[in-house]
């Protein structure tokens, strides 16, 4: 194996800790008879360990070996990669090194442990080639990054030679990307300075722009927006303002759902991190991918100057802001800043022009070309609202006046009439239903 993975030229940089690397070191040590047999056990154990953690991460099943090394070709972003994610396959002399490396990796696909389990006396390797894993909750692991690196597993197997896994890895690249931002559909801000800028959200939620009931004209805004966007037409930032509970962080988780397989991504940041926004822009402009940064629940009191940070970013320098990014918000405030009595008069003591700063603070709101407003359903509309999700439920079997009833009476005990108390109302009938028996 060793003698494979040292003439790795395109994926030379997967890593000197990987499992590749550390299981090539062992076998170059078991060929040559270099070795404490315990010792050496100790150390495939540690690495079947480690690949173990991997295949749980990603859902991994049957041969877990090819579904490792296809994660490795899937996320190692190299210049070669990151031309295929824009054009698939492509002429140049790079594609004589591309070919030498997909010829190692078939071979990797191929090699042999058994010489090393029969002298050690193991069979881990056995194992993980026919693997059966437990089944697992979806939350626990990335479904999207498991299937489309399990898909590229299963081709690979049935490659004949170095040029159909070129053909295959190349569309692979073109129709899903490569690496962290080509498999993953939303990320989160890592603030560990020696770690990662973006960190993957392995459990997106699955919810869809049908699930939210009524607000029919503010889901089209923000559809024709998205639409404009993903294909690479002019598009706005959008604010989504209004009452707490109306679905605006719904319609946004949503919005990510219909248009990821488009190339659409999204970055989750909140207020107190606005200082790695130029980070995060530098990170994502060059990449083939559309990205919304995500600001959820945004607002500003008197005292709060991040939001600085935002405006730099929407107004940008001397560096414009990249066509591929864009900022959706939502807040419960339409202004986004908290306008005081104080703020509205220009006599103060410790700020001469104490009204210059507030009409900056306010014109931030002026950024959003897209502002979309969700407001609390009228009492009709929320019984509608119960109606509609009661129908998804069948364990709830009440009649529609038992049902309303119940309705009303949960609003006036402090529910309220919006969209998350209706969701609320109805979860609690559906976790009181009682049990069928079977």
């Amino acid at each position: 194996m060793y003698r494979l993975t040292s003439k790795l030229i395109i994926y030379r940089n997967i890593g000197e800790d990987s499992i590749l690397t550390r299981l090539s070191d062992i076998s170059h040590r078991f060929a040559g008879g270099n070795y404490e047999k315990e010792d050496l056990i100790t150390e495939i154990l540690e690495q079947i360990h480690r690949l173990l953690d991997v295949a749980t991460r990603y859902g991994f099943n049957r041969n877990l070996w090819h579904n490792y090394l296809a994660y490795l070709l899937a996320t190692t972003e190299t210049p070669f990669t990151l031309v295929s994610e824009k054009v698939g396959a492509h002429e140049g002399s790079v594609n004589v090194f591309a070919l030498n490396d997909l010829e190692i990796f078939r071979q990797l696909f191929d090699y042999d442990f058994s010489p090393m389990e029969r002298e050690l006396g193991i069979d881990v390797f056995s194992v993980i080639s026919s693997y059966h894993a437990v089944g697992k909750p979806e939350r626990i692991f990335n479904r999207s990054v498991s299937e489309k690196v399990q898909e590229l597993s299963g081709r690979i197997e049935q490659a004949k030679d170095a040029r159909q896994m070129y053909d295959i890895v190349t569309a692979f690249y073109r129709d899903y990307g490569v690496g962290k931002l080509g498999l993953n559909r939303a990320f989160r801000i890592g603030e560990d300075p020696d770690g990662e800028l973006l960190i993957p959200i392995t459990a997106v939620s699955d919810v869809k722009l049908e699930d939210l009931i009524g607000y029919e004209q503010q889901k089209q805004k923000l559809i024709a927006n998205t639409e404009a966007f993903v294909k690479g037409r002019v598009a706005n930032n959008v604010l989504l303002y209004g009452d707490a509970g109306t679905g605006k962080s719904t319609s946004i988780k949503a919005i990510l759902n219909r248009y990821y397989d488009q190339g659409l991504r999204m970055i989750e940041i909140y207020k107190h991190q606005f200082r790695y926004l130029q980070q995060v822009v530098t990170e994502i402009k060059n990449r083939n991918y559309r990205f919304i940064i995500y600001m959820d629940d945004l607002s500003f009191e008197e005292f709060e100057i991040e939001y600085k940070y935002l405006k730099a970013v929407i107004e940008g320098g001397l560096e414009t802001k990249p066509e591929n990014v864009l900022i959706y918000a939502t807040s419960n405030r339409r202004h986004l800043i908290r306008e005081t009595w104080s703020d509205r008069s220009d006599r103060s003591s410790d700020e001469l022009h104490r009204s210059d700063t507030v009409q900056e603070k306010m014109s931030l709101a002026a950024r959003f070309g897209v502002q979309i407003g969700y407001l609390k359903p009228s009492h009709q509309e929320y019984l509608h609202i119960v109606k509609e999700l009661a129908e998804r439920y069948p364990q709830i079997t009440l009649t529609e006046e038992e049902l309303l009833l119940k309705a009303n009476q949960w609003e006036l005990r402090g529910g309220g009439t919006s969209g998350r108390s209706a969701q609320q109302f109805i979860n609690f009938l559906a976790g009181s239903a009682p049990a069928k028996e079977h």
